[in-house]
Order: structure tokens, then sequence, then C-alpha cells
């Protein structure tokens, strides 16, 4: 054999086994930007979907059970596929219904297929959808650094009437992403997937011109300049409903450090009999039942002699002249509020910014709703508002929940996240 064609032969079996030896890229962490809506105040997520590829915006419910879609406007893609009655998939997604529908075949409109129950979670209307499959994609990241595009081929969601889209829902949503701890919810299914741990980190932005960002999978997560904000968390047990939604358990409640007068036991158990404080993102703002929120609004404003109230602006009950109020990193100058969790020395602190909000110009206003002598849900609810920049890592596998409190105490925020250096 001519010593030419010997090297290349050699040459070729060598980068022949380098390439076979070179296993597939499995992320261990996901990313997903995240947006806040200025006309509602909520938060929304682009995610890739179909064949081709689109974009499509989806209102971020933290406690959802799946994520469904609008399929009767536009809907085209040539990998979409609606698993038939009593299959594995419908096992999967706890469904017993054969779905039945008496127009043309398109998305969402097939016979003997699964049915499903989806719900707005801003109007609470409900209808039944058709279980589907199609492809989604999403950001895997290396790191601090950006990874590839990595994708699940058959990604069960549901095709939900369009009834369920009418309501103060965010413009131009076509699909509510639910993050619930349920067999079909997004982190599950992007944990199953992938063969990652059960956990997900939430980080809202606090502004509608920057992203705040969802993690699924593992840490760390990194900030500018290179700041690991899961070193900084602390922990508390997650309590998760038959429904998948997040309950956590707030003991009592500290303003300026000072216990405010409340009938604890209220805080204890919801109506169900579990949990006490839900998490959620589709309240704009914390909600508080009617006798915890009369003693928190009176003892805040004890806490404040020298500032007159103004007159209120709706959804809110207790406000300030803002142009009175200090300016400091961390928001208004007004008490720090503690909601005192499992253990006395467990806080989840919040400052100016995560409590009062600007309701119109020169206007700020305690950002707590009245939510009656009988909510639905549970005595707190904390909202959006006080979420945004807080990192809340959702560990499944443990049911736990570690908090940051504020990031700006920190001199960072959920819009600094940093996919482009390694620390």
């Amino acid at each position: 054999m001519a010593p030419t064609l010997h090297l290349l032969l050699v040459l070729f079996s060598v980068f022949s086994l380098s390439f076979e030896s070179t296993p597939p890229f499995k992320p261990s962490t996901l990313v997903l930007p995240v947006q806040k809506d200025s006309f509602t105040s909520l938060h929304v997520a682009n995610i890739h979907k179909r064949t081709p590829l689109q974009s499509i915006p989806f209102l971020i419910d933290l406690n959802g059970r799946l994520l469904w879609a609008n399929c009767e406007q536009h809907y085209l893609s040539s990998t979409y596929n609606a698993p038939l009655c009593h299959s594995t998939q419908c096992s999967r997604a706890n469904s017993n219904y054969c779905y039945k529908c008496s127009s043309r075949a398109r998305p969402g409109c097939h016979n003997n297929t699964c049915g499903v129950l989806t719900t707005n979670p801003i109007t609470l209307r409900t209808g039944v959808s058709e279980l589907a499959l199609d492809v989604l994609s999403i950001q895997s990241i290396r790191g601090s650094n950006p990874g590839p595009m990595v994708t699940v081929p058959e990604f069960l969601f549901a095709c939900a009437p369009s009834f369920l889209f009418q309501g103060p829902l965010p413009k131009n949503v076509q699909g509510v992403a639910g993050l619930g701890h349920t067999p079909i919810a997004l982190p599950t299914q992007l944990a199953s997937h992938f063969g990652f741990r059960p956990q997900f980190a939430l980080c809202l932005s606090s502004t509608t011109n920057t992203n705040g960002v969802i993690f699924f999978g593992n840490g760390p997560y990194y900030t500018r300049p290179g700041l690991d904000i899961s070193r900084q968390l602390g922990f508390t047990p997650l309590t998760i409903s038959p429904l998948g939604e997040y309950y956590i358990q707030v003991s009592s409640i500290r303003i300026n450090q000072k216990p405010v007068p409340i009938n604890t036991s209220v805080l204890s158990k919801n109506k169900q009999g579990f949990g006490g404080t839900m998490i959620t993102t589709t309240s704009p703002y914390t909600i508080l039942e009617h006798s915890i929120y009369r003693a928190f609004t009176q003892f805040f404003c004890s806490q404040l002699p020298n500032e007159p109230q103004v007159t209120p602006v709706a959804p809110f009950e207790t406000c300030f002249d803002a142009r009175k109020l200090k300016s400091t990193r961390v928001g208004y100058g007004v008490p720090s509020i503690d909601f005192v969790l499992h253990k006395q020395n467990v806080v989840w602190r919040m400052f100016g910014a995560n409590s009062v909000v600007q309701a119109r110009p020169g206007v700020a206003c305690l950002a707590f709703v009245d939510g009656g002598l009988n909510p639905p849900k549970a005595s707190i609810v904390i909202g959006a508002y006080q979420l945004e920049n807080n990192l809340l890592q959702f560990d499944l596998a443990r049911s736990v929940l570690g908090f940051s409190s504020s990031l700006l105490s920190q001199r960072t925020s959920c819009a600094n996240f940093n996919f482009t250096s390694t620390p």
C-alpha cells in the first residue's frame, strides 16, 4: 500500500473514532427569558413551538397544570399530532375523557382523542381541550454561557378553545405555560425528557424593557459581575396541593421588625386543609384575608407617622405622596416587611421595591390587596409584584423552596443574569 494512502486511511480512522465517541449534548440547565407586560403587569415568555419553529407568547402561570395554546386560528405545523383516547399519553395527562369534535378536522378538533380541562387563570373560565403533541424548542446554557437550542419532539400540551382567551390577558398572548407540579407541566416534561433534576428557578424583572428569566434544571445561577445567587438562598418547606399548586407556611408577619397583631390561626390552613400561603404569578399583587389586611395596613401606617395618606388609587386602599418618600437602592424608603416562615429565623424580607408601587404619578401605594373574609385559595396569596427581583428556586424532588429576598440589596437584579462569560 502506498505510504500516502496508508496515512489517509489512518487519519480517517482517527477522525471516525473521534466523531463516534463524542456523546450527544445533554443539557443540565435550560433557560427561558420572561418579560413583564406593561398593561396587565403579568409576565410572558416566548416559547418556540411547531414545525417550522415559531416564537409563541405564553402567559406564565406558576400553578398551572399544563401548557395550553390557541389552536383555532392559524395553527400551522407539520409535526402536530393528537394521541388517541386511552393511549399512554392520555394516561400520563390523567385524561379519561374521549374528545369529540363536530367541525372539520384541524389542530384541536379530532374525534377519539383525549380531552383535558383547561382554565384561564385570570377569569377562571374552564373549557375542554384536545390533548396534543408537537415540537417544543428551548435554549440550553453551559455554566453561564449560552448553549444550543434543544428540542422535545413530542411535547404534550392542550389545544384550547378560543373563548378561553377572552378577558384581561397580556396583548398577543396565544397560550398559558403552566409550571405546577403535575405530570405534563412544563418543568416536569423538560426534566423527564432531558434527565435532569426536577427543579426550576423563577426570577421576574420589575420593568417592561428588560427580561427576567426561568431556569429549568440545575444551578448555579450567575448574575453580573459573576455573583452566584444560588449561594444566597434561604430555604423553607414547599407544600404542593393535589392540583399541583405551591404553598409555603407563613407563621407571622413583622413590619419594621415588629410583630403585626394578627390572628395567626388564620395563617395556618386554607379551606382545603393544606398550605396557608400560596405563591402565584397570575395575581399582580399580594392578596391578604380581610382581618390580616386591616391589621397589616394599620400597623404599616403606624410605622410611618409623619407620612399622611392621600386619596387611594384602586385596587389599593393605602396610598402616600410619593414625592415625600425617600428613594433608596431597594425602592421607596419605607419600613421593611418580614414574612416569618416555618422558623423564627427564616424570614422572607420585602423592601420598598416589593411593598410600595407607584400607582400613578406622584402617588405611591402599599402594594397589597384586600381579599375579603373568604379568599378562594389561601389567607395570603403572594403576587407577582412581591416576587420581582427575587430569585425563587422550586426544588420539586425535595419539596423545598429557596428564596433570595430582593436582589437589589445585593446590587443586582433579575435582569442581570449573565450568559455571555464564565465567572
